[in-house]
């Protein structure tokens, strides 16, 4: 069966995954564009992993079905396997060898010859910005380099479909930076990349389309735009330095909202939405210096993915919640 050549890179409908009486897909559905990063966002539990395990052949579903790089993943596994590439949360590279090495190792179990081998360690080496360090042992190379080997070695055989499960775990910023630009770099010569991740600024930042899943359903599917228009417009939000200024923060900020003002006692938050975001900011600035207040801060926020994701789902992310304990 040859492959039909579509606009979508994947799509399931109705996967269905048990374990004993736990559904860990209940239903799920997913639409991928080709060319593009699509983020698969949710709590730990939601099904996030089982998906992408499903998708890739690793796993069988208990009803449902899915194509990916137009062949179905139940009846032509073999057929995916050879369009797609997995990268799991923490790198597979071997310490002991050089990155050189690795890829020579990884394009050698591909069945590739000494000469193709040794041809396409060169090309992704350039291509993953890691020349300099090439026949230094893995060992000594940081967390954001060997995040970038090992998405090297995804792409041996350069992949129709990579998919990413949290791979920026445990990097720092600076890593996790790198990897960002590797992606990017992918994309840009046609791989499609379906992105598991609990940074949402990840999410932001790489995907264009966004599917949130929780409970083993898809509960959005948007882009991450239209997903936070979903939780609201602009807000305004000030910070007052003593708990007894609340009262007047709260009356300035009515003046120029859109419904009832929000307060944060503990932070002495007061916050709302608005439309006309300068002249909003500017008449409550206005009023609180005319007041005396002292303002700690004040500004304009957009709705964020975070926002997206407490209201879909009830809670952060476990990322942010460990960022804030």
């Amino acid at each position: 069966m040859e492959e039909t050549v579509t606009e979508n890179a994947v799509h399931a409908q109705g996967l269905e995954k048990r374990y004993g009486e736990k559904r860990a897909l209940a239903g799920f559905d997913l639409t991928v564009r080709r060319g593009t990063v699509h983020g698969l966002l949710g709590p730990n539990g939601a099904g996030k992993t089982t998906a992408v395990r499903v998708l890739a052949t690793l796993l069988k579903s208990d009803g449902g079905h899915a194509r990916v790089a137009g062949f179905d993943v139940a009846r032509e596994p073999r057929r995916v396997r050879g369009r797609i590439g997995l990268t799991g949360q923490y790198a597979a590279v071997d310490e002991m060898l050089s990155g050189r090495q690795n890829l020579e190792m990884f394009a050698r179990l591909f069945h590739l010859g000494g000469q193709r081998a040794r041809r396409r360690a060169v090309e992704l080496l350039e291509q993953f910005d890691l020349v300099e360090a090439a026949d230094k042992g893995v060992d000594g190379y940081s967390g954001g380099m060997r995040r970038r080997l090992d998405l090297a070695a995804s792409m041996i055989l350069a992949p129709d479909v990579l998919f990413l499960d949290e791979p920026t775990t445990g990097l720092d910023p600076r890593g996790r930076g790198e990897v960002w630009d590797s992606v990017r770099e992918l994309v840009a010569q046609g791989t499609t990349v379906l992105l598991t991740t609990q940074y949402l600024e990840e999410a932001d930042k790489l995907a264009s389309h966004i599917t949130v899943i929780d409970q083993g359903r898809a509960i959005a599917d948007d882009t991450p735009d239209g997903l936070k228009n979903t939780v609201g417009g602009d807000r305004i939000e000030v910070v007052v330095g003593d708990s007894s200024e609340i009262e007047t923060a709260v009356t300035a900020v009515a003046r120029v909202a859109q419904g009832v003002p929000e307060i944060d006692e503990a932070e002495r938050r007061v916050h709302a939405a608005i439309t006309d975001r300068v002249a909003a900011l500017t008449d409550v600035a206005r009023t609180l210096q005319d007041a005396g207040i002292t303002v700690e801060d004040i500004g304009l926020r957009r709705p964020s993915l975070d926002d997206v994701f407490l209201r879909l789902t009830g809670h952060r992310t476990d990322k942010d919640q460990e960022a804030a304990a």
